[in-house]
Formats: C-alpha cells, structure tokens, sequence
C-alpha cells in the first residue's frame, strides 16, 4: 500500500490521458473524475481504471479525439452519439447539456450512446447541484448480473446517482449500483485475496458463493437484495430500468449485448445498439418551488434524520453522501492510499508511455 496525493494522481493521470491522444482539456476532464472516486472512498473507480481504459483504446473501442454530436433534440431533451469517447469526456458534456435546456425549460433530460466506462455515476449528478438544480445520473455497464430465478448474465451493475442541493447542510447524494454489491468491491477483495459475503454473487448453478473470482468461472453478481425472499426482484427491476433508459433510450447496446469492460472479452455478436449508453437529468428546484424554501426545508429533512435516535452508542445515522464526504475529507488532508496491485499497474503505465508519478 502506498499513499498518493490527489495532485500527484492526477497530474500521472493526465499524463496517461495526454499519451493516448486526448485533448488537454479532455485530459484534465477525465483525470478529475477519476481521482474524485478515490478522494470519495470509491477506489474500484478511480485510478485502479486507468489501465483499462488504455487497453480499451489499444483495442479501438475508445476514440481519444471523439466529435461528440447531438443527433435528437427538443427544446428539453437531448440525444447525443459519444463517438466511442470515453464516457469520462462524454458523460460532462451530456450532463452540462441536460443542465443548460434545464435552465430553459425547467428540466433536461440527455441520453447518449456509443460511450465508455463513465466513471463514477456520483460525479455527473452533482454537477447539477452549484445550479441549484437536482442532478440525475445512471448508465448500463457490462452484463454481469443475473436476473430473479436466471443464471445467465444479462444486466450491468447499472448504477443510479441522484444529488440534492441543501442550504447550509452538505448536500444529498445517493449514489449506488443496482447490485448486492459493485463489481468493483470484487476487484477490491481480488487484490486483497479476501472472500465475498454471501448474497452478493451466485456459482454457474445459481448457488450463493463467496468466491470472488466466481466472475471468472461462469458465476454472476446479483441484483441489490440478493434472492427474491430478500427483495432481489427489486433489484432486477431497478437494473432493467437503468438499463432502458440508459441502452434501449438512447440507441446504445443493452443487456446481454452491453460492450465488456475487459479489452480482453470480445465484443458480443449482433449487438442492437452502439457502446454503453448513460442518462441524465437536470430539474431546476424553482421549477417547482422558491430554491431557498426548498433547501431551508433539506436542511430540516437532513438534520432531522442525522438526530435519528441510534440503534446503540456506537453508531449514528448518515444520510447519503455522508460516508463519502468524511472520507474526501480526510483524504484530502493525508493522501490517497493505493492498493499494491494498483501500484502494480500504475508502474506498468510509466513503463508503457515513460512517465513518471
């Protein structure tokens, strides 16, 4: 384990981005979200990505130079073709559009597709909050949940990310896979040679396992709640949603056929759509009601169940994005620690494109 500033891995990732072809701007762009998971506590998300996404622009399947273009639009909704980008460029430029027709129409709505890995989901629904605005965010990803009662693959971690500005309290952000558990927590226990909890993945015979390379063997995650007495029917409703709107919305591949992560797996055959798709939401709060009232009214609602009466001493209640603004915090002040086969692949890359961190 090693410590990082934030300065130190982002200027490394911008380097890495830079080599690939990226525009300077579009360089800093994907490196600040990036190492905004790991400031936030999400390292599955951060610079444990970045070699992926290099080896998906060695095999092509990510364009550094991308013209990304609106190919539907109404006064307040958009579709957008991503060009192959990466969804670290791709999802912004939607997000700040979904913004602008909000600020017109009260609310924006933008899907895109033929895009990549978008990062963290948290990220583009905050943009929304220095607006005054409530932001939206959720993507498809790679096939690898298995639906209610089914064995095969066929739903991405489809995660939905939803921030609420406040006026004096930090803001609400939930942000979440629609999964037991992301994918990036068994890369997490990978790396660590730590088992899985049950309940967050099944064997290729549909029985629990806390085996975290069960991936690898033909096993699958599950949707959030697990099995169907848990309310895993929930979780699979809640995946097929993102799924829709995110692939079937907006022109992208979906479900069985949503494009690998792995540069390694190979591309689905007769896919319906083109790259991952993401989907965003903009809605002005003075759309409905004075911003001020409404956020006086979140200060009410966060403080309220902050002074939850705890179940014991030891614990306190948090709202969403409390965990993850503690973290950033102290992380911001002492470093971000990078996982030994993190640091493994970060020297790969120095190697690979002879930067330096």
């Amino acid at each position: 384990m090693k410590v990082y500033s934030a300065e130190q891995l982002h200027t490394f990732c911008q380097k890495i981005f830079l080599k690939m072809g990226c525009a300077l701007s579009d360089a800093i762009q994907a490196s600040d979200i990036l190492i905004s998971a790991d400031l936030r506590g999400i390292d599955s998300h951060g610079i444990a990505r970045l070699m992926g996404y290099v080896r998906l622009w060695e095999q092509e399947r990510i364009n550094a130079i991308p013209k990304i273009k609106i190919i539907h639009e109404t006064p307040s909704t958009a579709t957008i073709d991503a060009d192959k980008a990466l969804g670290l460029i791709a999802a912004p430029f939607a997000m700040k559009l979904a913004i602008e027709k909000a600020k017109i129409s009260g609310t924006g709505w933008v899907c895109v597709k033929n895009s990549n890995h978008f990062g963290i989901a948290g990220y583009h629904a905050m943009m929304a909050l220095e607006q005054d605005m409530i932001g939206i965010a959720m993507t498809n990803a790679s096939a690898l949940v298995a639906p209610t009662f089914g064995l095969e693959k066929m739903l991405g971690t489809n995660p939905i990310a939803v921030a609420i500005p406040a006026k004096n309290q930090p803001p609400f952000v939930a942000d979440f896979a629609t999964t037991t558990a992301a994918n990036g927590k068994l890369e997490i226990a990978q790396r660590k040679n730590e088992s899985i909890p049950e309940g967050w993945a099944q064997d290729k015979n549909g029985h629990t396992t806390t085996n975290a390379h069960i991936l690898k063997e033909n096993g699958a995650l599950l949707p959030l709640g697990s099995d169907r007495e848990h309310g895993g029917h929930k979780g699979y409703a809640l995946g097929s949603i993102v799924d829709i709107f995110s692939g079937v919305l907006s022109g992208a591949s979906f479900g069985p056929w949503a494009p690998p992560f792995p540069a390694y797996i190979p591309l689905p055959t007769n896919m319906p759509g083109e790259g991952l798709g993401h989907f965003f939401g903009a809605m002005r709060i003075d759309a409905f009601q004075s911003a001020e009232h409404f956020k006086q009214n979140m200060d009410v609602w966060i403080e309220r169940f902050r002074n939850t009466k705890p179940i014991n001493n030891h614990q306190t209640v948090l709202i969403p994005g409390d965990p993850e603004r503690i973290i950033e915090l102290e992380r911001k002040l002492n470093g971000i620690p990078v996982d030994d086969e993190v640091v493994k692949s970060i020297k790969l890359l120095t190697e690979k494109f002879n930067v330096e961190l």
